[in-house]
């Protein structure tokens, strides 16, 4: 269902973000995110350059996560095509140091470590948020077939993410039953 309609506007800008999971043929996995930005009117890099017209993209940003099972992050690429400041790009390489994190708990706090603030780009650094899900999402039951059989002693990271998985909900009942604690 789509929101209510909104006031009288007039669109100036739009960003779109994609994020796609791969399984590859060695057992990894590839996790991609584009973002572009674009305006709806004539403007100018900010540290001068060609005129963009009404949809050239102000930023235009990839990023692919090479993970494992675990999550763990084996290789990264970052491209920045289209950008602001001619130089933006040149920080792509910091995103190197990504590499040897594991996508979970205190997956923000190491992003901001490693590539926030001066040390990274603040586009690239937001993408990260949007790609972590998906890697969730892709690998999900491959993850699942590969820890079956396995007993679940750790309380599973989704309860008490959201309303569905309140620890006292049936979804939390039906999935974890060891870990639901409303009534029986």
């Amino acid at each position: 269902m789509p929101l209510p309609a909104p006031a009288p506007r007039t669109l100036k800008h739009r960003r779109a973000i994609e994020c796609t999971g791969y399984e590859r043929e060695d057992g990894l996995w590839d996790i991609e995110g584009h973002l572009v930005d674009t305006k709806t009117y004539v403007h100018s890099r900010r540290d001068g350059g060609r005129e963009r017209q009404p949809g050239d993209p102000v930023h235009h940003m990839w990023l692919r996560l090479t993970i494992d099972l675990d999550l763990k992050i084996h290789a990264v690429e970052a491209v920045t095509d289209s950008s602001p400041y001619e130089t933006c790009g040149n920080i792509t390489v910091n995103f190197k140091k990504l590499v040897g994190l594991t996508i979970g708990p205190g997956w923000r706090k190491a992003i901001a470590e490693r590539v926030g603030g001066v040390l990274g780009c603040t586009h690239l650094v937001e993408l990260l948020g949007p790609v972590g899900t998906t890697a969730f999402q892709a690998t999900g039951r491959a993850r699942e077939a590969h820890n079956a059989g396995q007993p679940v002693t750790k309380k599973p990271y989704q309860i008490n993410s959201c309303h569905i998985y309140k620890d006292d909900a049936p979804a939390v009942m039906e999935r974890w039953p060891d870990f639901y604690t409303g009534p029986r």
